[in-house]
C-alpha cells in the first residue's frame, strides 16, 4: 500500500511538471522571447495593468493546466507586454487557498513564468490593517510574511528542475529593493508604511480576537494570499519586493466596524493608484 501511495505521489510530481512545461511552451510560441519581471496583481489592483504597453493577452481558460480566477475583481488574464523598457508578465488575478485551489496549483503559475525567464517579482494583494497606526489606502512595503495557513506549495516529493528543495527564507523580500522602493515613495511625496504580513486561508475575515493575536504575533497587516507564491517564487530564485495595500482598519479595537467588500474594492484601488505612480520608476530601476 505504502509503495502505490508514493509511486501516485511521484506520478503527480511529474504530471505537475509536464503541466508546467506545457503551459509555458504554449505562451513562449506566442509572445517569442524572454519575460524579465512578473507582477501579481490583487483584489482591486487590477487597474495598475492599465500602466502596460500590451503585447499580448491570455485568458487563463487558454492556457494549458492554469487555475481560473474566482475572488471579486481578479479578471483572469496574463498580460505580456512592456512598461518602459521592461518586458513584463502581469498576472491580473490570482488564485486563494479559499477558492480551493492547494498550494502547488497556486504556485503553478509562478513556475510557469520563471520558465519564461523571469526572474524579478512583484507582488501585490489587498490586506487588513492590523497595525493601529494604519490607515485604508495605505500602500506597505512587505518586510517579512508568517505564514498561519498551515500549508506549504513544497511539500511533497521533490524535483531539482522546480528549484531547491530546503530554499532559505529568512530574507524572502529583497532589503535592497525595499529601500529602492521606499524612495521612489518619497520621491513623489507618498507616505508609505513598512512592517509584516501574515497569511491566513480565509475566506471570512478574522474576529476582533483573531486580529488582536495576530499582531501580537508580529504582524501589521493580514490577508489571504501572497504566501504560497512567495515561498514558490524563492524556491524558483526570483528576486522578489512585496506591496501591501491596507483596505481596511483590522486591529481589532473597541471601536472595530464591519467591513464591506465595497469599502475593500475603494480602499485598493485608492492604495493602487500609489503603486502606479512608482511602478515606470522601480522596473527602470530593478
Amino acid at each position: 500500500m505504502l509503495l502505490v501511495w508514493c509511486k501516485g505521489m511521484l506520478d503527480n510530481l511529474e504530471e505537475m511538471i509536464a503541466t508546467i512545461e506545457r503551459a509555458s511552451n504554449q505562451i513562449l510560441s506566442k509572445i517569442g522571447g524572454p519575460i524579465e519581471c512578473l507582477l501579481m496583481l490583487g483584489t482591486g489592483l487590477g487597474s495598475i495593468a492599465n500602466k502596460v504597453e500590451v503585447e499580448f493577452r491570455f485568458s487563463y481558460k487558454e492556457i494549458s493546466g492554469f487555475p481560473v480566477s474566482t475572488a471579486p475583481t481578479h479578471e483572469g488574464n496574463l498580460i505580456i507586454g512592456k512598461i518602459g523598457s521592461k518586458r513584463v508578465a502581469i498576472m491580473q488575478g490570482r488564485f486563494h487557498l479559499y477558492e480551493g485551489w492547494t498550494p502547488s496549483q497556486i504556485a503553478m503559475p509562478i513556475r510557469v513564468i520563471r520558465k519564461l525567464g523571469a526572474t524579478r517579482f512583484l507582488v501585490t494583494n489587498a490586506a487588513g490593517g492590523l497595525n493601529m497606526a494604519f490607515k485604508p489606502g495605505d500602500v506597505m512595503i512587505i518586510q517579512d510574511h508568517i505564514n498561519m495557513t498551515g500549508l506549504n506549495p513544497l511539500v511533497g516529493p521533490h524535483d531539482d528542475r522546480l528549484g531547491l528543495r530546503f530554499p532559505d527564507m529568512s530574507d524572502p523580500y529583497d532589503k535592497n529593493l525595499q529601500n529602492i522602493v521606499n524612495q521612489l515613495f518619497e520621491k513623489y511625496d507618498i507616505t508609505v508604511a513598512k512592517g509584516i504580513y501574515i497569511g491566513i486561508t480565509g475566506p471570512s475575515l478574522e474576529t476582533s480576537a483573531e486580529r488582536r493575536f495576530l499582531a501580537q504575533c508580529g504582524g501589521d497587516a493580514v490577508g489571504m494570499s501572497t504566501v504560497m507564491e512567495v515561498i514558490a517564487a524563492k524556491q524558483a530564485g526570483f528576486q522578489i519586493i512585496g506591496l501591501s495595500a491596507i483596505t481596511n482598519k483590522a486591529d481589532g479595537g473597541p471601536d472595530q466596524k464591519p467591513d464591506t467588500i465595497e469599502d475593500v474594492l475603494l480602499n485598493a484601488t485608492t492604495a493602487g493608484q500609489k503603486i502606479i505612480k512608482i511602478l515606470p520608476d522601480l522596473l527602470e530601476n530593478w
